[in-house]
């Protein structure tokens, strides 16, 4: 089972926790209570294959906005996440989207998907569709409009991002030989 390290990056409050929650854990989250930084495991099964995620869910508060460069080096994908009622919210993943790019050489292939959180919110939305389509065009990056509180396309983003790690990172045959090798024993 190949194994994958998944970053969530936003600003604070955006809804980072409540997304990590809801796809590892299936609750919601409903009360607020600002992320240092949280590890969430899950075993998936996408596309009739399996795989191991670690889900960092990172702070949004700006002073830990240090350790991003950290968690960036290490991660496999990302999931860029802004609020739909917060439009401040959406300048923060272009900041993070170009961040990503510098840490990590600039690599179009990247695996990133930017999501907007809260779609349950309709009356307090500050963010429009057509907005968030043509950056994420421009950017060139899948994009999502959830609700974690309601489940709505939670599991897409994540699933989207395995697809994503797994053409970026296929498995390696050699060691796939290499570990079978081990447990051969020659009497």
């Amino acid at each position: 089972m190949r194994k994958f390290h998944i970053v969530v990056l936003g600003a604070g409050g955006v809804g980072k926790s409540a997304l990590s929650v809801r796809y590892i854990r299936d609750i919601f989250v409903e009360h607020y209570d600002p992320t240092i930084e949280e590890e969430y495991r899950r075993a998936v099964r996408v596309d009739d294959e399996l795989s191991f995620l670690e889900v960092l869910d990172t702070a949004g508060a700006e002073q830990f906005t240090s350790l991003n460069e950290v968690y960036i080096k290490s991660g496999h994908g990302f999931v860029l996440v802004f609020s739909l009622t917060q439009e401040a919210s959406l300048r923060e993943v272009d900041s993070l989207r170009q961040q990503i790019y510098r840490i990590k050489g600039g690599n179009s292939d990247i695996p990133i998907v930017v999501v907007g959180t809260k779609l349950d919110l309709a009356s307090e939305r500050e963010v429009q569709k057509d907005a968030i389509q043509s950056l994420a065009a421009k950017w060139g990056l899948p994009f999502y409009e959830t609700s974690a509180k309601r489940n709505w396309h939670v599991a897409d983003v994540f699933e989207d991002l395995v697809r994503q790690m797994r053409q970026r990172y296929p498995a390696d045959p050699e060691r796939k030989k290499k570990r079978r090798m081990r447990n051969c024993f020659i009497m």
